[in-house]
């Protein structure tokens, strides 16, 4: 069930629109509206829960979610590397609070990231 002011539930409801890259069974990405790195593609489940962590009682979506994470990094010629990014509540840097996974790369990333 979508939570009807939660940002990307609306993205996944179409009533928003995003720049969509690639679907899967579960999940849904779209290219983020303020890149971070020249590929910054944001993966989400489609059903609305706050975090991934949340996602440990459903592996099939949990599973879904980074495959299709790892799909769209192939997609966009990240070989050389990639980083994948999953904010955990506001203290972990969580801006909306629906499940995602950042798919950040096209240039060398940086250690520590912040």
């Amino acid at each position: 069930m979508s939570a009807p002011t939660c940002l990307f539930c609306k993205i996944v409801a179409e009533r928003i629109p995003a720049t969509v890259v690639a679907r899967s069974e579960h999940s849904l990405a779209f290219r983020d509206i303020d890149p971070q790195a020249p590929t910054h593609v944001l993966v989400i489940p489609r059903r609305h829960v706050q975090n991934v962590g949340e996602l440990a009682d459903a592996p099939r979506e949990l599973a879904d979610l980074f495959e299709l994470a790892a799909r769209v990094a192939a997609q966009e010629g990240l070989g050389r590397g990639y980083r994948m990014v999953t904010n955990t509540g506001s203290e972990g840097g969580q801006i909306v609070f629906h499940a995602h996974v950042h798919v950040l790369g096209g240039r060398p990333m940086q250690w520590p990231p912040g």
